[in-house]
């Protein structure tokens, strides 16, 4: 019995309902853009493994700094000992994030890095002699995360969290300002509230997982500046734009604006390995400080924290990020998908289309089941999609060449027809 057969009766999948026995495609390598199947088929990775493989899959720099330290120092708990790629990984995150970010606490998932940054923020206040600023504005069609923290922060009214509202953290879920009357009442609501309010969160430009809903800089820059008029700790989650996936090596960078939080993951390691990062000013840092008080220390600390095989995976992305223009790579992106998406705005089934950076979008009508049947079209156009709420996105690496790109726009236009 083969190892798919072996485990196929265990295994639960993400976001599947398992009681409709969907069939997994057996992989046997990946390079670049590319995954090779068991069967031999090869299928083009349109979104890139959850918009993380910045530089493709199996990068060689990534993969020998990964078999490097391997060989040397497997994993090590942080607490009491340090090693290199940990220390030069915080410094390079220091130097690329927006000026005052400082600070770097090290965990293995984007959604645990989202929970450090709600402890931060209401341990910051603690510190500070008020315990009254415990809550928390996200924004509507955002996405945060799958743990509960993460979860709170989610669209209870609408979003797929919704089951659990009862069970979480009563927040408040704003909508995202569009105009003038609505950044009105966005103030308004903050200077209402903000006596109980610890931090903002949003996904600077591009809200990914709750349907790819753009904001334009603008707009984040206006709620940035509200936000600091009150106290308030604004945490940006720039797990999934991070790293140049909407042009600039951060997307808060097209506002410029210095969050007091941002929180990295995905594309942090190319993609290759789990890791995650917090990263906060100086301000909120030292107020943890004292020389004897223990009960001021952030008391968090994941097992496999700053682990030194994906710190070396992240630091040679960051070396990557350095040898080549990914702005101009980005922008090339940008300019094919406009170029290709806009034939497909006259069919009927097509709602809008949208493009930013490595960002393409077709918001369709099609239903869930109509939606759930694209996927396996497009793998026999030899193209890995996974359209969602009746959206079809294109997230792929930021390596992929022109004519990688026209197959997986081609392959969307020949099923949309």
């Amino acid at each position: 019995m083969n190892w798919f057969d072996l485990g196929k009766n265990h295994v639960w999948l993400p976001y599947t309902q398992m009681g409709m026995n969907p069939e997994q495609l057996e992989v046997e390598s990946a390079s670049g853009v590319t995954i090779k199947l068991k069967d031999g088929r090869e299928i083009i990775d349109g979104i890139s493994s959850w918009w993380s493989l910045a530089h493709g899959y199996n990068h060689p720099k990534i993969v020998e700094a990964i078999q490097k330290q391997a060989e040397k120092l497997s994993h090590i708990m942080f607490a009491g000992f340090a090693h290199e790629h940990s220390y030069k990984l915080a410094h390079n995150l220091a130097q690329i994030t927006p000026k005052s970010l400082n600070k770097v606490f090290f965990s293995d998932s984007g959604s645990v890095a989202i929970e450090v940054a709600m402890k931060m923020s209401v341990q910051f206040f603690l510190n500070s002699q008020d315990s009254n600023k415990n809550k928390f504005i996200s924004f509507q069609n955002g996405y945060h995360g799958d743990t509960a923290g993460a979860m709170s922060l989610s669209d209870l009214e609408c979003g797929m969290h919704k089951k659990f509202s009862k069970y979480l953290q009563k927040n408040f879920c704003l909508k995202l300002p569009e105009n003038d009357n609505d950044l009105n009442y966005f103030d308004d609501f903050l200077q209402k509230n903000h006596h109980k309010i610890a931090g903002l969160i949003i996904e600077p430009l591009v809200q990914c997982a709750g349907g790819m809903k753009f904001h334009n800089a603008d707009i984040l820059q206006k709620i940035y500046h509200i936000t600091k008029k009150y106290d308030i700790i604004f945490i940006a989650d720039e797990c999934a734009t991070g790293f140049y996936r909407t042009g600039e090596i951060f997307a808060v960078n097209e506002a410029n604006i210095v969050p007091d939080i941002i929180c990295l993951s995905k594309a942090l390691t190319g993609g290759h390995i789990t890791l995650a990062a917090t990263v906060c000013t100086d301000d909120i840092y030292n107020k943890f400080l004292h020389k004897s008080d223990l009960n001021m220390a952030l008391m968090h600390g994941p097992t496999f924290m700053a682990n030194p095989i994906s710190c070396a995976a992240a630091n040679a992305s960051m070396e990557l990020f350095q040898l080549s223009d990914y702005r101009l790579k980005v922008k090339n992106i940008e300019s094919t998908l406009k170029k290709e998406l806009s034939k497909l705005t006259a069919l009927p089934n097509v709602v809008d289309i949208r493009v930013k950076g490595a960002i393409g979008v077709v918001e369709t009508n099609f239903n869930w089941q109509e939606i759930f049947t694209l996927r396996e079209k497009f793998v026999k156009y030899g193209v890995w999609l996974k359209p969602f709420s009746g959206l079809i996105y294109i997230m792929p690496s930021l390596t992929i060449n022109k004519a990688e790109l026209f197959v997986i726009t081609d392959a969307i236009l020949r099923n949309l027809k």
